[in-house]
């Protein structure tokens, strides 16, 4: 199946970061973590859901990257950068990242982001990450995550 424009650009930015990443379409959605991994046939703590958030005083975008079986405590989230946040609507995603909620990779943003990685992701040695659409994804190894995408592992679950 063809690349869609999103999902290519993700492609092109893996491609230039020396390790060999291919982006994978699935017909039948990978917009949510278990959408992803029911398709993908892994576990749901296996998907590397991008989620991004919105500092409330710079206007950043906040990228994290977190295990599809885990919440977010924003609480933490917050502390860790220093500053308040909120949730990020539909527009302020796609001017921030270029990308639609449902298919945000952690890679190839409009604008870089800050960027955590929930540490529980690093539990399982291959995981899979959005590629640009609904319904593209990209396999990977967790060891990879941070070089990937210049993120900082933290404890980010919510208990």
């Amino acid at each position: 199946m063809e690349l869609k424009a999103s999902s290519r650009r993700v492609q092109e930015a893996l491609g230039t970061s020396g390790a060999d990443f291919e982006v994978r379409v699935f017909p039948e959605g990978t917009r949510t973590a278990a959408e992803a991994a029911e398709a993908i046939g892994c576990e749901v703590a296996q998907i590397a859901k991008s989620l991004i958030f919105r500092a409330k005083e710079s206007n950043r975008s906040i990228l994290v990257i977190a295990s599809g079986a885990n919440r977010v405590d924003e609480k933490r989230l917050a502390a860790l950068l220093g500053e308040k946040i909120g949730r990020a609507d539909p527009d302020f995603v796609r001017e921030k990242t270029g990308f639609a909620i449902g298919g945000v990779p952690p890679v190839a943003h409009r604008e870089a982001p800050v960027t955590f990685i929930d540490r529980d992701i690093l539990n399982y040695d291959s995981i899979w990450a959005a590629a640009g659409t609904p319904n593209a994804v990209f396999p990977l190894k967790s060891a990879q995550l941070a070089g990937l995408t210049g993120g900082t592992i933290v404890d980010i679950k919510k208990e």
